[in-house]
């Protein structure tokens, strides 16, 4: 596929058809009716208005007129000849027949050829006048004379009489036939392009009547202009009209540029360019006036704006029926909002059609080079099927060593190439700043993360991401990938990294966002950043470290975004800037943070040193997210009573932390409890209250013997993890998780008990109570207990999933065993 060109050739002829006739036989009956049937079928047809004609010869402008017409129609009529003026003309088409390859064809009206041909009847007395008039031996009308015989020698059509219409249409039918239309350029090599034109042209549907607008979406220079180009060429011959308007948003960006391209419109329908368009609502109506009764077929390439759509395609009435209307953009909402009947979504090329069409330029009629498979593959993965790419790489690489191909792969690895960020830049340049930062963020960041992770965070950074991420989909910026995944084209990326880079080349530290480590290194470690820097992440593997300096963050006041790992401090305690909104900082070297910033919205510190939370916790109004994983030096839980905005609080792994804070019983909003693997924890609060709490994970708590008493109906908790603890039994009041549907209770060594209770959660399916040896004891429906010895003992010992909920008071063991 190939990048965008223009909209066509020029045409060779300025005319399609130059009409000769004799006015005072046809000009008000045939001639009209043939005029505008050719002008209605897309064919600009050349007339004369002039009925009274000064002079005796024919004007320069019509010498002119004939000369810049491709096919010239003579309409012979019964007093053709008497018309000195009609001779002349004849003459002058004779002429350009022979000098310039003008097509002739002759219409012979109520004549018969012979009498044109051997110049009798009216044609032979109107001869015989200008001869007396004129002289017996003048060359002007032995011109005129040869010129009749050699027109009426040719191939035309005859009429004597019969339907006026029926004649006409036929002539129009061939004239369009030999018109035809100057086909668009696709492309040098259409590989791959064949097979996508076929997927449009199924949605097109040519068989109907109806009036039908399409959608062909995609990144850019994924080929969408390509696409529609071999589709207009191919069926463009089954419409009375043919438009094709390139660069709609470049031009409708100009002054009167909708204008323009209005009037671009009709001029391309009508084939004619004395049409004005004043204003777009006026053009509007005049589009919809003209065109409402003829079968059309009109692209609109490049399209980024509704604004445009409803200037020159408001709504399917304003076209005749059959007409097809297609429309190219980058941005989908366009599409979707102006109510298409279908969308095709460019994909890229495959492995295969990349390889051939990189292929054709780099190694034409296989005159291969030393060119190993994997520098051919590493090309390939760069352009990742995006056809521009290939197209601006492969000739570039036509005939170099493979020297020059490893450095071109260098280079590009440091900075995109220019020709193609060029065109991928125009879709990030229309967007909005809320778009753009999220871009940004995703292209430097976020790329290959889960969706839920980088709308949180984002969201945590205030940015607004759920319709942010949204607009970019549509744009053909990023995509979502496995329904999870937040992902861009590789190519998209770098365009994106390299607009960050270039806010400032030589000092990372006056950029928006850095990532790389030699950046981050440079500007942590020297203090360098500014007021520029919104965001640092740097995510390094174990056996690398970042040493820190005390100042490092002093002058970046505006730094919202910080995630780093294996990073240590040289020197005294770090001071955050008071805008940070998220730090995600595992294995945090501090043991009592310093400056914890008053807006925070995330604090992860997993796997660190960290002893307690340090400050007052009013402050912390903005917290939602608190991760101490794995810190081994915890000993006592935040008081999270002021904290009425957090909603996840992660303890796992805490092997120090004994207790529990009462705070966290009675907490609003939190959801999300985890202290899995707080092996030492034996103390939760004695009664449970939180109403939005939704899991609470306490698996492998050893040293837990006791749950909390839930005093009231709690209508959040769905799971409930009690595995490998020392819990004897549950509280009567478990019946008040009303909302519970799954409960862990493997291995819980010491349970013997199960409380009848139990049997009125209305949403339990699944309890898990394998590997619970002094489990004896189940409750029936009359709250007794039966022994669950021998056999009944393994079966319980199996995790147990039912299949039904239950209803009401829980039935008995054996018929619930049963169930199961």
């Amino acid at each position: 596929m190939s990048s965008p060109s223009s909209s066509s050739s020029e045409a060779k002829w300025p005319f399609d058809v130059f009409l000769s006739f004799r006015g005072e036989d046809v000009r008000h009956s045939f001639l009209a009716v043939l005029h505008r049937c050719l002008l209605h079928g897309g064919i600009n047809a050349y007339i004369d208005s002039e009925d009274l004609r000064p002079g005796d010869e024919i004007s320069p402008a019509l010498t002119k007129a004939i000369e810049e017409s491709r096919i010239a129609v003579l309409v012979f009529s019964e007093n053709y000849a008497s018309s000195r003026w009609c001779l002349d003309e004849l003459v002058k088409v004779m002429e350009c027949k022979r000098l310039k390859g003008q097509l002739v064809l002759p219409v012979f009206y109520r004549v018969e050829p012979r009498e044109i041909r051997w110049q009798r009847d009216s044609y032979g007395k109107a001869l015989a006048r200008h001869e007396k008039k004129l002289g017996k031996d003048s060359k002007r009308v032995k011109k005129w004379r040869e010129a009749l015989i050699e027109a009426a020698n040719l191939s035309g059509w005859h009429y004597d009489q019969g339907d006026d219409i029926k004649f006409i249409e036929s002539i129009v039918k061939e004239i369009s036939t030999i018109v035809g239309r100057v086909p668009l350029r696709v492309a040098k090599y259409p590989v791959g392009v064949d097979c996508r034109v076929e997927k449009v042209k199924s949605l097109l549907s040519m068989g109907s009547d109806d009036v039908r607008m399409i959608g062909i979406w995609g990144t850019g220079g994924v080929g969408k202009t390509t696409i529609s180009k071999a589709v207009y060429n191919s069926i463009a011959d089954q419409f009375d009209g043919c438009s094709f308007l390139a660069n709609v948003r470049e031009t409708s960006s100009r002054p009167n540029g909708l204008v323009h391209l209005q009037n671009e419109l009709l001029s391309q329908i009508l084939r004619k360019k004395t049409l004005v368009v004043l204003n777009v609502d006026g053009g509007a109506n005049l589009i919809r006036d003209i065109l409402c009764c003829r079968k059309i077929l009109f692209v609109l390439d490049d399209v980024d704006h509704r604004d445009q759509l409803n200037a020159l395609a408001g709504e399917c009435e304003w076209f005749g029926k059959g007409s097809r209307i297609i429309i190219t953009t980058r941005n989908k909402c366009v599409l979707t909002s102006h109510r298409m009947d279908y969308v095709y979504k460019v994909k890229p090329l495959n492995q295969g059609e990349a390889l051939e069409l990189l292929s054709l330029y780099a190694f034409p009629g296989n005159q291969t080079k030393d060119i190993s498979e994997d520098l051919i593959n590493n090309i390939l993965g760069y352009a990742n099927g995006l056809p521009l790419a290939i197209v601006v790489l492969g000739p570039f690489l036509y005939g170099r060593s493979r020297r020059e191909w490893e450095s071109t792969l260098e280079k590009l690895a440091e900075s995109p190439n220019k020709d193609i960020n060029s065109v991928l830049k125009i879709s990030f340049d229309a967007l909005e700043d809320n778009e753009r930062d999220i871009f940004l963020d995703i292209a430097c960041f976020f790329k290959g993360r889960e969706r839920d992770y980088v709308t949180g965070v984002l969201d945590g950074c205030g940015s607004k991401t759920f319709i942010g991420i949204q607009t970019l989909i549509e744009r053909s910026l990023v995509t979502i990938e496995d329904k999870s995944t937040v992902q861009m084209h590789d190519l998209i990326q770098l365009m994106g990294q390299d607009f960050v880079k270039k806010e400032c080349l030589n000092d990372p530290g006056k950029r928006s966002r850095l990532w790389c480590y030699d950046d981050v290194f440079e500007v942590l470690s020297e203090a360098t950043g500014t007021d520029n820097v919104k965001g640092i992440v740097l995510r390094l593997p174990r056996q690398e470290e970042l040493d820190i300096s005390p100042d490092a963050f002093t002058r970046m006041r505006r730094l919202k975004l910080l995630i780093i790992s294996n990073a240590q401090i040289s020197g005294g305690p770090v001071c955050l800037p008071n805008d940070l909104r998220w730090l995600e900082w595992p294995g945090c070297p501090l043991s009592t943070p310093v400056c914890v910033p008053k807006k925070l919205v995330c604090f992860d510190v997993h796997n660190s040193r960290i002893v307690e939370f340090g400050g007052n916790l009013k402050v912390y109004k903005n917290l939602k997210f608190i991760n101490f994983r794995d810190c081994q030096s915890l000993v006592c839980m935040p008081n999270v009573e002021c904290t009425p905005n957090l909603e996840e609080l992660i303890l796992r792994g805490c092997k120090n932390l004994e207790h529990a804070h009462e705070s966290v019983a009675y907490h609003d909003k939190l959801q999300f409890l985890d202290l899995c693997g707080c092996s030492r924890l034996h103390q939760l609060p004695n009664e449970l209250r939180s109403k939005n709490l939704r899991h609470l994970n306490l698996n492998h708590c050893s040293t837990l013997q006791r749950f909390p008493d839930i005093p009231d109906k709690i209508t959040g908790i769905e799971t409930l993890n009690l595995e490998s603890t020392s819990i004897e039994e549950l509280p009567a009041s478990i019946e008040n998780l009303v909302s519970l549907e799954r409960m862990d209770l493997m291995y819980c060594h010491k349970l013997a008990i199960l409380p009848s209770s139990i049997c009125r959660l209305p949403n339990l399916r699944i309890l898990n109570l394998r590997g619970c040896p002094k489990l004896v004891k189940f409750p029936n429906e009359e709250e007794e207990e039966e022994d669950l010895s021998d056999a009944h003992m393994k079966k319980v010992a199996n995790n147990y999933k039912r299949s039904s909920r239950f209803q009401g008071n829980c039935v008995s063991y054996q018929q619930w065993v049963a169930n199961l």
